[in-house]
Parts: C-alpha cells; structure tokens; sequence
C-alpha cells in the first residue's frame, strides 16, 4: 500500500471517530467517493491497525442504524420548506 493512502486511511479513521461522522460527510471532508471511505475503512485499515479497525466499525454501524432517521429528517424538510 502506497504511504499516501496509508496516511488517508488513518486521517480517515480518526475523523470518522473524533466527530462520529457519517461516510457521506467525511467523504466530502477529504474530497473522495464515498466508496473510497468505506472501502479505506472495512478492508484498508484492519491490515494496517486492527484495534483502529474495530472503532471504525461500531461507528459505521451506528451510521447505518440511524441513516433510515436522517433520511426522513431530510424528507420533512423538504416537503415543510415546499409549503411556504
């Protein structure tokens, strides 16, 4: 692995873990695809930091339990700011 992304996989793993954000805003964060973060998280870094691994994974699952919440959260602004 190349130490760039090496380097990327840890800031990412240490932002998603300091601020508990979702995959989406960390990816606009560090200017990548959103399949590029998840991809860093779930098979870059256990080869690089298992303990770090194991953090990421309950704050991506935590994301993915709430996500179906945000999206509506999204869908009753939407609908709330189109009647005014």
């Amino acid at each position: 692995m190349q130490d760039y992304i090496r380097k990327r996989v840890l800031d990412v793993c240490n932002y998603m873990l300091d601020t508990e954000a979702t995959v989406r805003q960390t990816a606009q964060i560090f200017s990548v695809s959103k399949s590029t973060i998840h991809k860093d998280l779930t098979e870059r870094l256990p080869s690089i930091n298992k303990d770090l691994a194991a953090k990421a994974k309950v704050v991506l699952e935590q994301n993915k339990a709430e996500r179906h919440l945000r999206g509506g959260e999204a869908t009753k602004k939407k609908y709330a700011k189109a009647k005014c």
